[in-house]
């Protein structure tokens, strides 16, 4: 396969990524974390991790969409948050 045919292998791998996920989006913790606090029920999923420095992932969905934040402290969730605890989280980028 040559480099070209390898980077239209990639690109399509994420759009179907994206495609099986639905529509990702990335957002500031803070509004992460007031989006969390205004839900009922919310379900969060936390990945942790780093080589270098620790940093923490979460998701959540809302109103059809599922929010992603990255952040090197942990963000404060309301005790009603449903929590799972992911080994690792992949966004297509």
């Amino acid at each position: 396969m040559t480099n070209e045919g390898a980077g239209v292998a990639v690109a399509q791998a994420i759009a179907n990524a994206v495609k099986a996920s639905g529509a990702i989006v990335r957002i500031e913790p803070e509004d992460f974390q007031n989006i969390v606090s205004r839900s009922e029920n919310p379900l969060v999923i936390v990945a942790s991790g780093g080589m270098f420095s620790r940093s923490y992932q979460y998701l959540t969905s809302y109103r059809g969409f599922i929010l992603y934040t990255k952040t090197g402290t942990p963000i404060q969730l309301p005790g009603r948050a449903e929590v799972l605890q992911a080994t690792r989280i992949w966004v297509p980028g």
